[in-house]
């Protein structure tokens, strides 16, 4: 019985432990705090052509276009008519209590992800409702139809069980017509969905990942510890799904279709410097994009300062890593 405790915490080290090999480090080029965000809490960023859009978790009745000429960026909020939610299959108790929390912190609908395809449209995920809006160039904006199959699949595999762990990112193709999804935690995972005439649906199978466990903060983060793997928004950049895994200060790339990781580049030696910590214990980027050059960053403070006193939002660009985002490890 004594080997068999020790062989299951020895299993449980290995699984929260870091990987020996260390990863290459990504390099920040500039760093631009954003005004004019009514709610503040950026959490999403996308790039709909030549201009750069975000959300807000507290706001849900306005997007953000970035005016981005200098190195302080300007908010333009767009005012957005949002029509009332559809029933997703998500269970009445997370609902009434993403409600309730709603009147504390504001923003019922908890914006948490933005994608747009090759004709500009945007498409915003819904932690709040595990919902998708569609804001097109032109005509009404709408929700997606997506089959409640979707949900079901993703409980059923262990994702969507808990409070404020929903969908925390999204990621859609050019043509528009392929969607992946990026439950949070406990279980995080990654789903995959179509456009099917006028619903949304699985292809065979919705979930490509779910998984749970804890893995340790890099050692730059003061007094790391185990923490949940989570995912906090998606990018598809060549065919490739790149996710950003705040937890763990790091950027993967990973299959599309299966959603196997093929490599991670670690930002923490950049963004657990000093002057740019934040008091909570977790990380808090909350939005990405992955281009050829490089990649952007946007942090969610929740308001709060970091060490240099600063309490906007901030986007950080990286220089891409060493041999391009396809670079083997």
């Amino acid at each position: 019985m004594r080997f068999g405790w020790a062989l299951a915490g020895a299993l449980l080290l290995s699984a929260m432990s870091v990987s020996a090999e260390p990863l290459q480090e990504l390099r920040v080029l500039s760093e631009h705090p954003v005004d004019g965000m009514r709610g503040g809490n950026l959490s999403g960023l996308a790039m709909c052509g030549s201009e750069l859009w975000a959300v807000s978790d507290r706001d849900d009745d306005q997007i953000y276009r970035l005016h981005t000429a200098d190195q302080v960026w300007q908010a333009e909020a767009l005012h957005i008519d949002v029509p009332p939610v559809p029933e997703t299959g998500l269970p009445w108790g997370l609902r009434s209590r993403n409600w309730a929390a709603s009147f504390v912190r504001g923003g019922d609908l908890d914006f948490e992800g933005i994608s747009c395809d090759s004709t500009g449209n945007r498409y915003i995920v819904s932690e709040g409702h595990a919902a998708v809006l569609q804001v097109p160039v032109s005509g009404p904006i709408n929700w997606l139809k997506i089959s409640p199959m979707m949900v079901r699949e993703a409980r059923a595999s262990g994702m969507l069980l808990h409070f404020n762990a929903i969908f925390e990112g999204l990621a859609i193709n050019p043509a528009g017509d392929q969607m992946w999804l990026a439950g949070e935690r406990q279980n995080r995972g990654l789903l995959l969905i179509k456009r099917q005439q006028t619903v949304w649906d699985c292809d065979g199978r919705c979930v490509l990942l779910s998984e749970g466990g804890k893995e340790m903060q890099p050692p730059q983060f003061p007094h790391a510890k185990a923490v949940d793997r989570d995912f906090s928004d998606l990018s598809l950049f060549n065919g490739k799904l790149f996710t950003l895994e705040r937890n763990a200060f790091q950027i993967c790339r990973r299959d599309a279709q299966t959603a196997k990781v093929e490599r991670c580049w670690s930002y923490a030696a950049e963004l657990l410097q000093a002057n740019r910590r934040y008091s909570q214990n977790f990380g808090l980027e909350e939005a990405l994009i992955v281009d050829a050059e490089g990649a952007w960053v946007g942090v969610d403070n929740n308001f709060g300062p970091r060490a240099d006193g600063e309490v906007r939002p901030i986007v950080w660009r990286f220089a891409a890593p060493e041999g391009g985002w396809s670079a083997k490890p």
